[in-house]
């Protein structure tokens, strides 16, 4: 049956057969045993399924595997031990020395570093744009050795929305693959391959996992994308480290996401604990249900905030005076996230002040779980920037990021309330 998406969240990945545990169980062994060694040749050959080395593949995080491509749409996926393992690796799965790159220069700062400093490390070249930027400027900066281009589908910070389509019609038109990272959205508020992305990426850290307990990322193949267009010799000649296999010949559709795991995970063995893909399940199983509240809390918050007389500015997709509620409505019509960033009038010193203030909201570095948290980031994590240097790269003095947990939301106004009733 072609199930609804929040039945999947609980019923996707894992299939008990007849007398085999209800839940999902945990794996924990590294290895496992054959009776001959003519079947583990045949799993190492890629002409039978099955496991060999937790590294490479794991029955638990196989069953998670499964259920996040089916939520996305996808082909595949391959769970990783971080988000930033998942994009290093979605990206240099097709890119080598020499090779150049578009990314959306509103991305998460983490990611920036690891694709303007590392990448460059290794010999490949980035170029951050404005995805608000006309179709024929971003068009300018693809060259003859571009091989993709990556955005988030809701920027961190920023809560920048980018528009899909524009970007996929950019990447398809010069033969490279478009990246979303859909972490913030989630597949339940954001499809991205379904408005033309290739590869969908994701922190499953944040939302997916919802609890804050165990990190990790994941990447899901659309296999969509045609790899044996010329451009990609990676995946359509022969790998003499995998037995001569060529990818796009031998694997079909599946060819991105078999290269990324019998390659590279073969080589970073940036691997997900079995135990924290059975946590990463348990977070899944109620995505559909959180992301609900997150959503509709964050937009009341938004709201309230809106219309203080403290508050100088709110940035949230949902509200009709942001300049993406109209993308939003497009891509996210049943919400954005629960992310808010705002803005207190008085400055860095009040903004301190209503942080410190607040006693529902944490005081944390982490975004999108289940409880409510506030960071302000002149003073903790660019607490070494000028007040120049934080316009410069878009975090205002003034600036509180806010993430809305699914506590009730009359008590988080509340306690935004009496805290600002302090400055």
């Amino acid at each position: 049956m072609n199930y609804h998406i929040e039945t999947k969240c609980i019923q996707e990945g894992y299939q008990p057969k007849n007398g085999e545990p209800r839940v999902l169980p945990i794996v924990q062994s590294t290895t496992y045993k054959y009776d001959s060694s003519e079947h583990v040749g045949r799993l190492f050959d890629l002409a039978e399924e099955g496991f060999f080395y937790t590294r490479l593949a794991n029955p638990t995080v196989d069953c998670v595997e499964k259920k996040i491509a089916a939520l996305e749409g996808g082909i595949g996926a391959m769970c990783t031990s971080s988000g930033q393992a998942a994009s290093l690796i979605a990206v240099i799965n097709i890119c080598n020395a020499g090779d150049h790159m578009i990314a959306a220069g509103t991305i998460y700062g983490g990611t920036i570093n690891l694709f303007a400093v590392t990448l460059k490390k290794l010999g490949i070249e980035v170029t951050f744009v404005d995805p608000d930027a006309p179709v024929e400027a971003i068009k300018k900066e693809i060259r003859e050795n571009t091989k993709l281009i990556f955005a988030e589908t809701i920027a961190n910070p920023a809560l920048v929305i980018v528009d899909i389509e524009k970007l996929a019609s950019i990447a398809h038109e010069s033969g490279i693959p478009l990246i979303i990272d859909n972490t913030f959205a989630t597949p339940m508020n954001c499809r991205p391959i379904e408005f033309g992305a290739d590869i969908v990426v994701h922190s499953t850290s944040k939302y997916m996992d919802g609890h804050a307990v165990a990190l990790g990322g994941v990447i899901v193949d659309s296999g969509n994308f045609n790899w044996d267009n010329g451009k990609f010799p990676g995946l359509s000649t022969p790998d003499d480290s995998y037995h001569g296999m060529v990818y796009t010949s031998d694997c079909g559709k599946a060819a991105f996401i078999v290269k990324a795991r019998v390659q590279l995970m073969r080589d970073l063995g940036a691997a997900p604990a079995p135990n924290n893909a059975f946590l990463l399940n348990l977070g899944l199983e109620t995505l559909h249900l959180r992301m609900e509240r997150h959503c509709s809390n964050a937009q009341k918050v938004a709201e309230y905030l809106e219309n203080h007389e403290k508050i100088a500015w709110v940035n949230y997709p949902g509200l009709k005076s942001n300049k993406y509620y109209e993308l939003a409505k497009k891509y996210l019509p049943k919400g954005s996230c629960g992310v808010i960033s705002y803005g207190v009038k008085g400055g860095r010193d009040v903004a301190v002040k209503l942080m410190d203030s607040l006693k529902l909201a944490a005081i944390v570095v982490h975004v999108a779980d289940a409880r409510t948290s506030i960071l302000h980031p002149a003073s903790t994590t660019h607490r070494q920037l000028s007040d120049q240097q934080l316009m410069e790269c878009g975090i205002g003095p003034d600036l509180i990021r806010m993430s809305i947990g699914i506590e009730h939301v009359e008590d988080i106004i509340a306690d935004l309330e009496q805290g600002l009733a302090q400055l």
